[in-house]
């Protein structure tokens, strides 16, 4: 385990507490983390009183405590602000309060539930807060932000007034664990694509409470967004203006295309259609299945309103790998509009029959499917040309960035 310690002043008495898990491949079993994570913390200190704001990770209670004590005294902690109470933030809530005895534990009261449930923390230990609170710590004021799923049901942002920074917990975050700690330092557009990941893997299928929170956070004038995993972000507009994007039913002008061949014919049909896409100034962005990191396919998902999957039968059903990126376009509630089907076979089908079986429940529309027996022949790459021209059309009738 690769640790970095230290307490971070990101403003006046507000400090970067966290740690940095550069060694961490995956997240949740499914999330690659090709640069680690991080868990981020804060501490802030008012003329009156002292709050943090999350926690880590199990494994990196010592550090959190150790970083703290680089300015305060943990056992004078006032409260510990519980953002949401997955363990990655949530966990070492309990081992702060069992050093901080009068300390309380502020949340929502869903998020109360949960601490009970999860942490064991007695509910004489809890302080349940909404929108209409206020934690004063003397010259610093601590506002709260009801963000049910983004990305459980008790989540919630936390605002700090005075010196306008919201700290959001999962939300604008990103899976990064780098000498850095603020985006513009790292760079902009490399941060922006981390959190376009992290956004698709975490908070693409809650696009509709993202809104509702981007239009709460707008109104605010922030000056810092501090969220609990990645870098932090000098320049909010930079995020938000992302963000604002990747919630609206809005599209870039694309197609994605993923597919696996075995024997070359789905590849064949693959490639004639993207050269098809090519001739119409359509613009497509290919993924070969075998040799794709599935985050690529999600991030790649976020604003795609066509999907093309290459897909062909295996012992009649779809390819294994092929039916993972569908449930995969499924799981993540990606606003694909149209999606068509590339698929061959040699003495049976099946592919389509178990893919529409997997889609189904979705609102996608299944604009084509075009199937072989063995390798694709004229009647075939004609259909494709055929297909082509609908895709650019439909891509054309759909709503985009401006």
């Amino acid at each position: 385990m690769s640790l970095q310690k230290g307490s971070e002043e990101i403003a006046s008495k507000v400090f970067w507490v966290g740690a940095k898990d550069r060694d961490r491949k995956l997240f949740d079993g499914l999330v690659q983390l090709p640069y680690g994570t991080s868990y981020n913390a804060y501490l802030i200190l008012g003329s009156e009183k002292a709050a943090l704001i999350d926690t880590v990770n199990p494994g990196f209670e010592k550090q959190l405590l150790a970083n703290i004590s680089e300015q305060i005294d943990p056992a004078k902690l006032d409260y510990v602000v519980m953002n949401h109470a997955e363990p990655d933030h949530a966990n070492a809530a309990k081992d702060v309060l069992a050093v901080a005895k009068k300390a309380k534990l502020v949340t929502g009261a869903k998020g109360k539930e949960l601490a009970m449930i999860y942490f064991d923390i007695p509910a004489d230990r809890i302080m349940v807060v909404d929108e209409n609170s206020k934690v004063s710590l003397g010259d610093k004021t601590l506002k709260f932000i009801d963000a049910p799923w983004l990305h459980w049901p008790e989540t919630m942002f936390t605002y700090l007034e005075e010196d306008k920074i919201l700290f959001p917990c999962d939300f604008f975050g990103s899976h990064l664990a780098v000498d850095q700690f603020y985006a513009n330092e790292y760079g902009n557009e490399k941060t922006l694509d981390m959190a376009r990941l992290y956004f698709a893997e975490i908070m693409m299928p809650f696009r509709k409470a993202g809104q509702a929170a981007i239009e709460k956070v707008k109104k605010l004038g922030l000056k810092m967004i501090a969220p609990s995993h990645g870098l932090i972000w000098r320049e909010p507009k930079v995020i938000l203006d992302e963000y604002t994007n990747w919630t609206e039913p809005k599209f870039q002008k694309k197609v994605m295309i993923a597919y696996i061949s075995m024997w070359g014919s789905t590849e064949k049909m693959v490639l004639a259609l993207a050269d098809a896409l090519k001739k119409r100034g359509t613009i497509f962005h290919m993924f070969d299945l075998t040799n794709t990191e599935i985050g690529q396919v999600a991030k790649e998902l976020v604003d795609t309103p066509v999907v093309i999957l290459g897909a062909p039968t295996v012992l009649g059903t779809a390819h294994p790998v092929a039916a993972y990126a569908t449930m995969l376009i499924k799981t993540l509630r990606a606003p694909t509009v149209y999606l068509a089907v590339l698929t061959s076979h040699g003495w049976s089908g099946g592919a389509v029959r178990a893919l529409q079986n997997m889609l189904e429940g979705t609102t996608i529309k299944l604009l084509d499917i075009v199937e072989v027996k063995g390798p694709p022949k004229k009647a075939e790459f004609d259909k494709l040309d055929v297909l082509a021209e609908n895709i650019t059309e439909k891509l054309n009738s759909l709503p985009h960035y401006s």
